[in-house]
């Protein structure tokens, strides 16, 4: 909006702004409204919804000598400044493609993890050491970070890590747990009982913690379960150890939430450091028990067999598996700096299905249609969960 005006004898009245003086112009605010006063007691109003700007004042000091009769020329017009539609669009779209790229990277992380941790079980069944050095060489990875400042090290004390200790003990038993499972079955069978974890955070939060829930929560569980239960009973290969180890990695991972949930409130922890010094205090938890179940022994013994089935070429699988572990879940929890638990627990849902069929169809696992249908209706079940708790 654009106006002049021409007044003689004409005094301003100003609210809640200064004019100052410049040269060879004055520009000032005025906000939210221009009030202008002649010597007849005239007065004309002037409002608007966004502020004026005075573009220029021609003998501002004569605007004060009532002797003199200048001629002020005001020229005014709306300030822009505030974001506008399409500037608060742009910003939302850019959102929702980092929020795609974050999770495009972490279904891919976890596909290749998946895919390498089970080549190396297949030929070295041995999940300890296996999950053993997937944590190391996600906590190396990120000292040398720390060191170099590729990342910024986390300011902690002794009780961050007294609060953290409950929560590294659930993931080390979920961690070592779920590659148990992997060792004795197929990736996809391990995948589809883990997609039930909503069925045991619901039975814990319930009767361990009293909260209650509504009953759409509730009846979401039923196809969970009931899929999951179709989905193991024709499992072709079915193995309870296998199957255990994958219900066990869901109760510990369900008691790692609550206990992450109530300890690192108020923290100023990043996503990716947190993770880092979970791993850390995992590694350290998880080594002697390690070394006390399978040892250095039968270590060594299967890592020559290993060699000489496959060749050199396994040394990048474990590599590979450990550098992957790390990665995928390092993003995982740097995306919940990003997004909404809801939106983080769909990606999940998806992540699932992303690593059940592919793994399907790089290892050719047999799947009949009612095996099929099982995890269809599980994975259901998980997504109207996400949904329904919300």
């Amino acid at each position: 909006m654009s106006f002049s005006i021409k007044q003689s004898a004409l005094t301003m009245d100003v609210s809640s702004s200064v004019v100052h003086r410049r040269s060879p112009s004055v520009r000032s605010s005025f906000s939210p409204s221009l009030n202008l006063q002649n010597n007849n007691n005239k007065r004309t109003l002037i409002s608007v919804s966004k502020p004026l700007h005075v573009s220029s004042i021609s003998s501002i000091e004569s605007c004060f000598n009532k002797e003199r009769k200048p001629v002020i020329h005001c020229k005014a017009y709306e300030d822009d400044k505030s974001p506008s539609a399409e500037a608060e669009a742009k910003s939302e779209t850019a959102q929702r493609v980092k929020i795609g790229i974050y999770f495009a990277t972490w279904w891919a992380l976890n596909v290749v993890f998946n895919i390498y941790n089970k080549k190396v079980l297949n030929v070295y069944p041995f999940p300890w050491l296996t999950s053993t050095l997937s944590l190391a060489c996600g906590s190396l990875m990120m000292l040398v970070s720390w060191a170099t400042r590729i990342a910024e090290p986390p300011k902690i004390d002794i009780e961050f890590w007294k609060v953290l200790f409950p929560v590294a003990v659930a993931h080390t038993i979920g961690h070592v747990a779920a590659t148990v499972s992997m060792s004795k079955v197929a990736v996809s069978f391990t995948h589809i009982i883990k997609s039930s974890e909503p069925a045991f955070s619901v039975l814990v939060s319930r009767f361990l913690l009293g909260e209650s829930f509504p009953p759409a929560v509730y009846l979401s569980l039923l196809p969970i379960i009931g899929g999951c239960g179709l989905a193991a009973l024709t499992e072709l290969n079915f193995n309870m150890t296998g199957f255990m180890g994958a219900m066990i990695s869901n109760l510990a991972f369900v008691f790692r939430n609550i206990f992450s949930k109530k300890g690192m409130k108020g923290t100023s922890v990043s996503g990716m450091n947190y993770y880092a010094c979970l791993c850390m205090l995992s590694l350290v938890i998880l080594t002697p028990f390690a070394i006390a179940v399978e040892g250095p022994h039968l270590w060594a013994a299967g890592w020559k067999e290993a060699v000489s089935l496959v060749g050199p070429q396994f040394i990048w699988w474990v590599a590979a598996q450990s550098i992957f572990y790390h990665l995928y879940n390092q993003v995982s929890y740097m995306s919940l700096d990003q997004i909404s638990p809801l939106t983080f627990s769909i990606g999940n849902t998806m992540k699932r299905i992303s690593v059940i069929v592919s793994s399907i169809i790089i290892f050719h696992t047999p799947v009949q249609p009612i095996n099929a249908l099982g995890a269809a209706i599980a994975i259901l079940g998980t997504f109207l969960y996400s949904q329904a708790k919300a």
